[in-house]
């Protein structure tokens, strides 16, 4: 028996081995065929090669076979891959908007409490020059970067007021601009329920919201919402600072499973928490993701809050960033993380995704049941499904194509020009929703109903089965049916159109925060989590 033992052990070790060396030796044999392949063209092809955009591409490439988020990045990518994950960089603290090449550089909005706003900068003020530069040539790209730079250094601009037409010359020493994750909180008008909006996961966020949930309590706060819906995560860590504020010292939220040299990690609560009894609303939708997904499906495993909204989009992987030659840096995923029930919020099919990219339909006899800690049943197969579901607003393609292209937000730039103030965010209603309406009628974007779009699909597809001719009549009836003048189709949605005018407007005044404050004036789905029994 003692003998048989020893030799499966041996064609054990030898097949273990084996299967390593094996491993090796087709990663080897890759790398000398690639390499061996980009020596001959070197070597014989007709033209000069693009070694390095041929490399990029043969990265990307690769690396697409594998997830959507395991990337390279070059070392000249390094600033904007930072901006990403860490929301911080070097420079004023604004954002600029540039109408045209040929004119100056527009400040669109300043942060609120940054070096810009501190200097006086406001929406609609014309950069004229920086640091001697004219911006008329400049890209807004290009202008941007001239914009940024180590924190301590300055940056003269020569600045044209957006009322007075005054120029002036300001100087503006840089810091290190971090954009907050915590976009709002405080106490919803007229309640006691505290609202805290989270837009990501970067370094600081848990502790910064453990203070907030405390200066909440203070206030007399005795419900609170946390409004996830959006937010497409982060730093892994800092959901489990999120998570510490609700439950006991100690307690599990999540955990990660890669191959053998990454193993199995847990990461639990290690702070005291700052509130076990208060009832905790959390809203998530399609784009709540990854960190979000953490935070929310914990919660919902340790019976510790309501979740409410849509399923979550089921991103359950956990990215690295790995070093590599020349400055790059590899992001590649190395794990998949499991709730304290044992669910992986990974979808199952890589493939079969909704528009937005969240998980499709997933069948339940694909998912496998599991139990909260009070024996309730929850299913994976990919995101986090709410307790209570409540639908988001769906908006018409007027709505959609007014924003995308920019009309509103450049409305809101012109608004600044002739008002000098607003009454506070949560006051403010735009009177004049004519003027916006001659305004917009004069810009160039693609105002047809999604009803048309669909129309002119199927035009083009009878016309490819040369049927046009057949239906002829048919299709300029409807044609004539679906007819709307730009003019008639803007004040028919008026009431979908004016809470972005209203929420682009509060932002020039009263910066994010007032952003917010008009949302939660308009936000159906957040009235009715409040009006829903809790679990």
């Amino acid at each position: 028996m003692k003998k048989t033992i020893i030799i499966i052990s041996a064609l054990l070790a030898f097949s273990l081995s084996a299967g390593a060396q094996s491993k090796l030796f087709k990663l080897g044999q890759a790398v000398e065929v690639n390499t061996a392949i980009l020596q001959e063209l070197n070597r014989t092809y007709v033209d000069t090669l693009p070694v390095q955009r041929m490399t990029q591409a043969g990265i990307d490439a690769m690396l697409a076979t594998l997830d959507p988020y395991t990337v390279y990045v070059p070392e000249e990518e390094n600033e904007d891959f930072e901006l990403m994950i860490g929301k911080t960089y070097g420079g004023i603290g604004a954002i600029i908007y540039k109408p045209k090449k040929e004119e100056p550089v527009l400040i669109n909005e300043p942060y609120a409490g940054s070096p810009a706003a501190r200097a006086g900068l406001q929406c609609g003020d014309q950069i004229l020059t920086i640091d001697g530069l004219s911006t008329i040539g400049l890209t807004a790209s290009e202008s941007s970067e001239k914009m940024k730079g180590k924190p301590g250094t300055q940056v003269v601009f020569l600045v044209r007021k957006v009322r007075s037409g005054e120029e002036k010359t300001i100087t503006i020493t840089r810091e290190k601009i971090h954009i907050p994750d915590i976009e709002y909180a405080s106490l919803l008008d007229g309640t006691k329920t505290g609202y805290i909006r989270i837009g990501g996961f970067t370094d600081g966020l848990g502790n910064d919201f453990r203070s907030r949930v405390a200066k909440l309590k203070a206030e007399g706060m005795d419900k609170l919402v946390i409004d996830l819906r959006g937010n497409g995560g982060g730093l892994m860590h800092e959901a489990v600072g999120i998570v510490s504020a609700f439950v006991p010292k100690g307690s599990l939220v999540v955990s990660s499973k890669g191959n053998s040299l990454v193993g199995e990690q847990q990461m639990v609560t290690k702070q005291d928490p700052v509130d076990l009894e208060l009832p905790v609303i959390v809203m998530v939708d399609s784009g709540s993701a990854s960190a979000s997904e953490i935070v929310s499906g914990a919660l919902q495993d340790l019976d510790r809050a309501t979740i409410m909204g849509t399923r979550t989009f089921g991103k359950g992987l956990v990215q690295s960033i790995r070093p590599l030659p020349y400055n790059g840096q590899l992001k590649v995923t190395t794990a998949k993380y499991y709730t304290p029930s044992g669910r992986c919020v990974q979808a199952i099919d890589y493939a079969h995704r909704n528009e937005d990219g969240s998980v499709g339909h997933i069948p339940d006899s694909l998912t496998h049941e599991f139990r909260t800690a009070r024996g309730r049943i929850v299913r994976d197969g990919g995101g986090i499904t709410p307790d209570v579901k409540i639908e988001g607003k769906e908006y018409s393609r007027l709505v959609y194509s007014l924003v995308v292209n920019g009309v509103v937000e450049q409305y809101a730039m012109e608004f600044v020009k002739t008002h000098e103030s607003i009454p506070a965010a949560k006051d403010f209603h735009l009177e004049d929703y004519d003027d916006f309406v001659a305004f917009a009628v004069g810009k160039d974007f693609d105002y047809r109903s999604s009803a048309r779009t669909y129309f002119d699909q199927m035009v083009k597809q009878l016309e490819k089965d040369e049927m046009a001719d057949v239906a002829k009549d048919e299709i300029e009836s409807m044609r004539k049916a679906l007819e709307i003048s730009k003019e008639a189709f803007l004040r028919m949605k008026k009431d979908e159109i004016i809470p972005f005018i209203e929420r682009e407007i509060a932002i020039r005044y009263w910066y994010q925060e007032g952003g917010v404050e008009v949302d939660i004036r308009y936000d159906d789905a957040l009235r009715t989590a409040l009006s829903s029994p809790l679990i």
